[in-house]
């Protein structure tokens, strides 16, 4: 099983730092904290341990990868262009939960990229990867740090779980403050087109930006298979694929008015108390005739936050059914939706 190392002394972390540039510098790859989810970290610049991720994940080879950063320094390097759009946003958002993708440099290996023109690009706001980064000198490519398709991990615990007996090194960086994966904007085009909803809305872009289009992942409208891009595309952004983030218990999102018709819809369904967790918000069932209930808190940014945890442990208890109630279609929501979207398509 991997070592998980804490970092919650400044000793610690300058010691998990050190250890964790070792093992990336060796070609290895370990599980590092971010702001957003855990990475599953590389040598953004190796082209083997790049292609050991994939293998290790049973990642697609046509899923690229984002790059990490720890300045604009470095951005700059692996961009083959650096627009000014990307400058303002960078400004605004870096380091923070934003990826931009650029024209990517021939620096950048094509296994990183699944062999398209750009890269996504981002300065995480967590202190722990970018102390890493700066130690060993090289970008690192990092997907979250799970198998391919299921739950994204936003504490060491939930990376163990998935991968321990694959790494030997995982870093504690303790749980993650924003919870899901980072906004995605493609700045390649003139207008910023968001590829992947995050916490950083469409709005806040539009804020930075003069204008911003929306590309076909984009909320409020529903992604199925005919709108999602297919494996045969080149994908600019990972988290385009229509199934992604899903637990294993079937999870659906529903909306209910009150109890009663939530019991009604479930009868409808046909699933019996015992077998489904309900996660809710606004409206909680407080009748006692549902078991399990995870109640999480009625604000989008906490939200995020506790969404992955609540889902996690909906698989830990073995559920069959998870029924979470529908959040709000403000626009700081859009990324939750977005992750719930992809987690209850078939």
């Amino acid at each position: 099983m991997a070592e998980i190392l804490p970092t919650h002394t400044p000793a610690l972390f300058a010691a998990a730092v050190q250890r964790a540039a070792e093992a990336l510098r060796r070609g290895e790859l370990i599980g590092l904290p971010t702001e957003t989810v855990y990475g599953l970290a590389a040598n953004a610049l190796d082209r083997e341990a790049v292609a050991r991720i994939y293998a290790l994940k049973g990642r697609p080879a046509e899923n690229p990868i984002i790059v990490h950063i720890a300045s604009r320094g470095m951005a700059r390097e692996l961009a083959d262009e650096w627009p000014g759009l990307a400058d303002r946003l960078a400004d605004e958002f870096w380091p923070g939960p934003l990826t931009l993708v650029v024209r990517r440099s021939t620096a950048i290996p094509d296994v990183v990229t699944a062999g398209g023109d750009t890269v996504g690009l981002r300065w995480p706001m967590h202190p722990l990867m970018p102390a890493v980064i700066q130690l060993t000198g090289f970008p690192l490519a990092a997907p979250s740090a799970n198998l391919a398709n299921q739950l994204s991990p936003t504490c060491a615990a939930h990376v163990a779980s998935q991968l321990g007996d694959r790494l030997a090194l995982i870093i504690d960086g303790g749980d993650c403050n924003v919870g899901i994966e980072s906004t995605v904007v493609d700045v390649t085009r003139g207008t910023p087109v968001v590829l992947r909803p995050g916490m950083i809305s469409a709005a806040a872009i539009q804020a930075t930006a003069s204008r911003i289009d929306t590309g076909p992942a984009s909320p409020p409208s529903p992604v199925d298979r005919e709108e999602a891009p297919s494996l045969s595309e080149v994908l600019r952004s990972p988290g385009m694929l229509a199934r992604h983030y899903a637990p294993r218990g079937r999870l659906m999102v529903w909306s209910w008015t009150d109890e009663t018709e939530l019991y009604q819809r479930l009868a409808k369904a046909g699933i019996l108390p015992g077998t489904v967790r309900v996660i809710a918000y606004r409206q909680i069932p407080l009748s006692g005739q549902l078991p399990h209930i995870h109640v999480v808190p009625d604000d989008a940014e906490a939200y995020a936050r506790a969404l992955y945890g609540q889902l996690h442990a909906c698989d830990d208890d073995g559920a069959e059914w998870i029924i979470v109630e529908e959040p709000p279609s403000s626009p700081q929501w859009e990324g939750i939706r977005d992750r719930l979207r992809r987690a209850s398509t078939p």
